[in-house]
C-alpha cells in the first residue's frame, strides 16, 4: 500500500495542517481526506503544489508499506 507522508514533513519542518491550507487550492476537506490517506488518488497538479509549498521532491511524499492482510 502507499501512503502519503504530508503530515510526517509537515512535522519536520514544524509546520501545521492550517499552514499548508493556507497555501493550497484545496478545500479543507479535501486536504484532511489526503492527509488522512482517505482518498484512491491524487491528481498531478496537486503532488506538484505540495512538492512546491513543502520543498521537497515527489518521492518524499510516499512510504510504501506491506499490507498483511492482501498476502
Amino acid at each position: 500500500m502507499v501512503k502519503l507522508r504530508i503530515k510526517e514533513i509537515l512535522a519536520e519542518q514544524k509546520h501545521t495542517k492550517y499552514w499548508l491550507y493556507k497555501r493550497m487550492d484545496l478545500s479543507y476537506q479535501n486536504l484532511s481526506k489526503i492527509m488522512n490517506n482517505e482518498t484512491s488518488g491524487i491528481q498531478f497538479k496537486t503532488l506538484d503544489a505540495l512538492c512546491s509549498i513543502l520543498n521537497c521532491p515527489v518521492g518524499d511524499l510516499f512510504l510504501r508499506t506491506i499490507d498483511e492482510s492482501n498476502k
